[in-house]
């Protein structure tokens, strides 16, 4: 786009931004404690997203604290003096969720030749082969159909005596951007390749989706965000012409036996807190839950010697590895990690920044706030609460450059759920990095912001066009989220 183009448009989200600043600075009142209740104001340092809800009785803290135990656990292989932590694998990304989601907060891509990718990971499947897969598909049972060698998920790790799937493979290029004040930003274009692949050559229509691990605060409150309240939301067909058509994904939930809203996951693809750790569970370590009974993991009937390993099976976990106990307390603990309070909210150029994003359109999909239902099926800890997240929890079609060609249930190759943004501006606190987006590629709220396009390219222009004290400011709400 033109500088002057870029000039027009800074000069009408200025003029916009002063008639919403007053409006944005009340609204931003509330967001101080953008969990609630559940808020917690404990000290900033790589804990902070791992402390409960602050709402919490001390008598439920308990729970908290063993599931954490059991989200920190290391599976080990079968059999094993334990029963109680046996049956890894045999194929797997991570031997714990703590591994993939490091200090509850977000993955990173490897840095370097010498970084494994932990944290990160590819999916994988293939279009419809015939009329019954697309049926599975159109009734929505399935959510993908699976590579016939490898699954829906690559592993690149396996236990002793067996061969992982792959090595992950990233290069990058360098893409130029040039802003409306002459500053040019250079961006990561990202390729993917699988490399060394265990069990002979992808399907040749195989569709790859990298995925980063992502943050896990403030997860229970999402899910208590009444179904109602976000559908109506939804603006499909675009009839209001703002050239925003979010829509909700519909996933089959296996607990409920029938198709649900879908809420978690980079598309959201995961109906509830138990479907997407138990999903994690069985594909990221290869442990049988009580939703995928498969001791094998991920293991696909071409893979036979990993459907032949010992598994960890046992009576005293109800013939599985990990049962409905370890399951409920793993949930539990995630659906309790509490969100950290605001940092500087008063400062003046944080409160510019939030008349900018509102100004620029960011709003649109990233919804400052939401009520929790109050009846007595959500927990006490998210019941009632007005909450801060910065997401519709909505599909949004982002464009080329962000698009992965790998539909999952009705989100199409370049829809993407809006990420919520509470605890971004903390990830460089907890994880050290500030890499954002599904696969990492953004190296700061900016890069990320450029990377937009699709539903988001008139804010993203907006905010290329801004001075570079207006981007700053910008930036800096965003990181006090």
């Amino acid at each position: 786009m033109k500088a002057v183009s870029l000039t027009l448009l800074c000069a009408s989200c200025l003029l916009t931004a002063v008639t919403v600043a007053a409006e944005a600075m009340v609204a931003s009142a509330g967001a101080r404690n953008p969990g609630g209740d559940a808020t917690h104001h404990k000290q900033i340092n790589r804990d902070a997203f791992s402390h409960a809800s602050a709402n919490m009785s001390f008598e439920r803290e308990i729970d908290f604290k063993v599931g954490n135990g059991f989200f920190k656990r290391l599976w080990v292989t079968a059999p094993a003096s334990t029963q109680s932590a046996d049956g890894l694998g045999p194929l797997y990304n991570a031997r714990s969720c703590q591994r993939c989601h490091l200090k509850d907060g977000r993955g990173h891509p490897p840095n370097g030749a010498d970084d494994d990718a932990v944290s990160m990971f590819l999916r994988v499947s293939i279009p419809p082969q015939d009329a019954e897969q697309q049926a599975l598909l159109d009734g929505g049972r399935v959510g993908n159909i699976p590579e016939p060698a490898y699954g829906l998920q690559l592993q690149d790790f396996a236990i002793p005596g067996h061969r992982a799937e792959y090595r992950l493979g990233v290069r990058y290029d360098d893409l130029p951007v040039a802003l409306g004040d002459g500053t040019v930003v250079t961006l990561r274009s990202p390729t993917y390749t699988a490399e060394d692949l265990g069990f002979g050559p992808l399907h040749p229509q195989a569709q790859l989706s990298p995925r980063v691990a992502q943050q896990m605060l403030g997860l229970g409150l999402l899910e208590a965000i009444a179904e109602d309240d976000i559908v109506a939301a939804a603006d499909p067909d675009d009839r209001d012409g703002d050239g925003i058509s979010g829509r909700p994904n519909r996933v089959w939930s296996g607990e409920l036996g029938r198709v649900a809203l879908g809420r978690f996951g980079h598309k959201a693809g995961m109906p509830s807190i138990s479907e997407q750790s138990q999903a994690a569970f069985n594909g990221d370590i290869g442990i049988s839950v009580p939703l995928h009974p498969d001791a094998a993991g991920d293991c696909t009937v071409a893979q036979t010697a990993c459907r032949a390993a010992p598994n960890g099976n046992s009576p005293q976990q109800d013939n599985l590895e990990a049962d409905r106990r370890i399951v409920d307390l793993v949930v539990f603990y995630a659906r309790n990690l509490a969100v950290p309070a605001r940092r500087d909210a008063d400062h003046p150029d944080v409160v510019a920044g939030e008349a900018l994003f509102h100004a620029s359109g960011c709003a649109a999909c990233h919804t400052p706030s939401h009520r929790t239902r109050g009846d007595e099926a959500v927990a006490i800890e998210q019941r009632g609460q007005t909450i801060w997240p910065y997401t519709d929890l909505l599909l949004h079609d982002m464009g080329e450059g962000l698009a992965d060609h790998r539909p999952e249930a009705l989100a199409s190759g370049s829809e993407w759920r809006t990420a919520p943004l509470w605890g971004i501006g903390l990830t460089p606190v907890v994880n050290g990095h500030d890499h954002y987006l599904h696969d990492g590629r953004a190296r700061g709220v900016l890069e990320a912001v450029l990377w937009h396009d699709g539903e988001a390219r008139a804010a993203r222009d907006t905010v290329a066009a801004m001075s570079k004290t207006e981007r700053d400011q910008l930036v800096r709400f965003v990181e006090s989220l």
